[in-house]
């Protein structure tokens, strides 16, 4: 493999891991999110923070694979 083959598959997987751990993480934070909702709608603005907190981790990923893309 070249080094530019090696770099863009590092910056693919450091989107991709987090990616997939925050699909997993937003699916099991949603279904809790819908029972607690459905028992005490005034948490939803509490849960509604929840679903998006596991989303940093995407926006970290990207940094990072934009740091890898940048050192080329």
């Amino acid at each position: 493999m070249t080094e530019k083959a090696i770099v863009a598959l590092a910056a693919a997987l450091a989107v991709a891991i987090p990616a997939l751990a925050t699909a997993y993480a937003q699916a099991r934070i949603g279904s809790a999110g819908a029972g607690t909702i459905a028992e005490k709608p005034e948490t939803a603005g509490t849960i509604i923070v929840l679903e998006a907190i596991p989303e940093t981790m995407v926006v970290l990923g990207f940094v990072v694979a934009m740091m890898i893309i940048g050192m080329v």
